[in-house]
């Protein structure tokens, strides 16, 4: 359930750009201002960002998801980056280092959903964790790939043909004594069995 306090604040998003390149200014980072559009599309209920943009190393990446979850109280932390099989890939590494649970079902589910589009999907890493009261799932680097991992695929005339990982992140976040998450169903549908859903 969650608590008067979470249901006040609202939703607490960290979102974390996982590159060397960016963070030292080579290129400019994609990853969080795709994210934070399509959060803004997708998300009906209150929420609130905090951002970090960082070098793919591993003590910092884990330093940054401690802090986003232990000291910012975000609910929900979503990385982009790293989670290749390169020697400076090792996003999953500190994610499943941080965690108290795995969550395999996202990462599976991701790799399903990208091999809709590209082969080499199967060389993602991409997991998820549990860390207290917050998600953390590693998403891919590309917008595009983040989109259609979070919103799922869909056919020419829109109708859903695969649905995202974000359908199963609300009720997540309610198992795990978060804030009440509502989305917009024209970008993706937040499911909830039956006895969990709120009187309209």
């Amino acid at each position: 359930m969650a608590t008067n306090d979470s249901l006040r604040v609202g939703l607490r998003v960290g979102l974390v750009s996982i590159s060397d390149r960016a963070s030292t200014g080579v290129y400019e980072d994609k990853g969080i201002p795709a994210l934070q559009e399509w959060l803004g599309g997708a998300l009906t209920s209150p929420w609130q960002l905090e951002t970090r943009l960082i070098a793919d190393e591993r003590p910092l990446i884990e330093q940054t998801l401690i802090e986003l979850v232990d000291d910012c109280g975000c609910h929900l932390v979503l990385t982009t980056g790293g989670t290749g099989p390169a020697l400076r890939d090792v996003t999953p590494e500190a994610t499943l280092a941080v965690g108290d649970k795995e969550m395999p079902g996202f990462g599976e589910e991701m790799r399903r959903i990208s091999l809709n589009f590209v082969p080499t999907a199967i060389l993602s890493r991409q997991v998820a964790v549990i860390r207290k009261q917050a998600l953390i799932i590693n998403l891919p680097g590309q917008p595009k790939s983040i989109r259609e991992t979070l919103e799922g695929v869909r056919d020419a005339d829109g109708t859903v043909r695969h649905v995202g990982i974000f359908a199963a992140v609300p009720y997540c976040i309610d198992l795990i004594g978060g804030p009440w998450i509502e989305t917009n169903d024209a970008v993706i549908k937040g499911f909830r069995p039956k006895s969990a859903v709120r009187p309209a």
